[in-house]
């Protein structure tokens, strides 16, 4: 059994990159970018590029405290504690960088990131690597294999339009508090902010008896 998620809007609750833009008065440019990404409007590649090239020159320190500030989606340690107590495999597959997925790995027991780069030269932001494009399902598609999963046993909970290859690939798709293009592919909408949910779905789908308990 495998569970896929999302990162920015799922596993944490925030979007970095226009966090990140507040310290440069930028948030507003960089939000409206982020929208017309999540919501498949542009192109996202594109989109990325644009938004990072934008706050060039923030101090790597600024970068990573904003990282490290992110705020963890609500139930999420809750939900990801549950499964690997199950023994399901968690993945999560990200638009976003290795500077705050390395962070919520550790924190959430996941046990594989794949997100981009950001690229600091002299301390300061320069680039991204991308390595995570809007076809996420490619990148997943790797360890679905080493993992030897089956379609059926997989489920993917996701928010935005760069996401929507993923549902290809799993038995299971959940918009959790997604853009309309993912609620009409979804098999399953959670509008509440609370990633628990997953879990009575998890159990009425493959009929388990999977059972919270509250993370201090």
């Amino acid at each position: 059994m495998l569970a896929i998620f999302d990162v920015e809007g799922v596993l944490f609750d925030a979007e970095y990159l226009p966090i990140l833009a507040e310290k440069v008065n930028k948030e507003k440019e960089i939000w409206e970018i982020t929208r017309k990404g999540i919501q498949g409007l542009i192109n996202w590649e594109d989109g990325l590029r644009t938004r990072v090239h934008a706050l060039r020159g923030l101090s790597y320190d600024t970068c990573k405290q904003v990282a490290d500030d992110l705020p963890i989606m609500t139930g999420a340690k809750e939900t990801c504690r549950v499964l690997k107590a199950a023994g399901w495999k968690l993945l999560a597959v990200s638009g976003g960088f290795t500077i705050m997925t390395d962070r919520l790995k550790e924190e959430l027991g996941l046990d594989y990131v794949y997100s981009n780069e950001l690229v600091f030269k002299d301390g300061k932001l320069d680039d991204v690597q991308i390595h995570v494009t809007s076809d996420k399902a490619k990148s997943a598609r790797a360890k679905i294999a080493e993992w030897q999963e089956n379609k059926e046993d997989i489920i993917v909970t996701v928010d935005g339009a760069n996401d929507l290859t993923l549902f290809d690939i799993c038995g299971l798709g959940i918009a959790f508090r997604a853009q309309d293009v993912v609620k009409e592919r979804a098999n399953v909408i959670i509008e509440e902010k609370n990633l628990s949910n997953l879990i009575g779905i998890i159990n009425k789908h493959y009929k388990t008896n999977l059972q919270l308990q509250t993370v201090a």
